[in-house]
């Protein structure tokens, strides 16, 4: 499979191996990422004539998929999940549940998080979906193979296998190295680490990234990055979520087709990724989650998981119909 990085990501690396200057630029980076400190790139009226909601323009949506095979792909925290400040309680409703049951039952569906795999299947609990998990480097399909491809196994995909012991001896060092500073956590998610700062006092923002940068700086061959309130350490392989997006269509028989329409539903920086791949494939739409302004590759958006539901809700209710009919 062709191996592209694109030339210019929304989400930049935050450089770990040059001096402590930097620490005020991660400590700006983590206030640009907060809600509360968002700076609207122009009006909210403006900025949702540019990506309108997916609700209002969902017979839009149907237009443009007329003739195709849709593949769902979602992320969990904030999108299938509301945000909340403790990450082992990022429950999703039994409602969600129920819809996206029903979505796998009407379109191959996946999620894609930057979860460990098994906590995100814990928390979800349904056997028919592909999961993806830390930010797509560890893949796996339904247990019982695919109903949309004949004969398929369940897909397994792990191109960061050999950093395994050098991300877990990263966790158990920001634990020690954090394990003073309130509200911080840590968690081990197989291929990465998430550092949670959510609960963290802004004033103790500088602290963190000092305490981040001093286990960091011994390992260059993994890199930093940053979603909603957490600093993200991964391997500096080239492997993304919009690169499991694309292995996904690959397994499922899609990479070349042109009858096949991705969607793409996220809420988070690391989404940007996947939703930049739908852009330059010219194929399937980017679906923001967020109710503030951001930049964006994504195409529509919608404000809350609750508007999520809907969305799916009523893509189901049309798949029905068709099929009903």
């Amino acid at each position: 499979m062709l191996m592209y990085r694109p030339k210019k990501k929304v989400l930049q690396d935050l450089h770990i191996n040059n001096g402590g200057g930097l620490i005020s630029s991660w400590v700006d980076s983590m206030r640009a990422c907060s809600p509360t400190h968002l700076k609207s790139l122009m009006k909210q009226s403006s900025w949702l004539t540019e990506h309108p909601s997916a609700l209002d323009m969902f017979e839009d949506i149907l237009h443009v998929s007329e003739g195709k095979q849709i593949v769902m792909f979602m992320d969990y925290d904030g999108t299938l999940s509301p945000i909340v400040d403790d990450p082992d309680r990022a429950f999703m409703s039994k409602k969600m549940r129920r819809t996206v049951r029903k979505l796998a039952n009407c379109f191959p569906t996946a999620i894609v998080s930057g979860r460990c795999r098994e906590k995100v299947y814990n928390f979800v609990k349904l056997t028919e979906l592909y999961y993806a998990g830390s930010h797509g480097m560890d893949i796996k399909g339904p247990e019982q193979g695919s109903k949309y491809k004949e004969g398929s196994e369940s897909v397994l995909c792990q191109p960061a296998t050999e950093f395994l012991p050098m991300i877990d001896e990263v966790y158990k060092k920001l634990v020690e190295k954090t394990k003073f500073t309130p509200g911080a956590n840590v968690e081990n998610n197989k291929f990465c680490v998430s550092v949670h700062f959510r609960r963290v006092d802004e004033h103790n923002w500088s602290d963190l990234a000092h305490q981040v940068r001093a286990v960091m700086k011994d390992y260059p061959k993994l890199r930093l990055t940053q979603g909603r309130k957490v600093l993200e350490i991964r391997p500096i392989i080239k492997w993304d979520k919009g690169k499991a997006l694309e292995f996904l269509l690959e397994s499922l028989g899609y990479a070349n087709c042109t009858d096949v329409f991705p969607l793409y539903i996220g809420d988070d920086r690391t989404d940007e990724d996947a939703f930049k791949i739908l852009r330059e494939r010219r194929q399937g739409l980017g679906i923001l989650v967020s109710k503030f302004p951001k930049e964006t590759n994504a195409s529509y958006s919608l404000q809350e998981p609750a508007e999520v539901i809907d969305f799916l809700q009523r893509l189901v209710e049309w798949k029905q119909l068709r099929s009903g009919a």
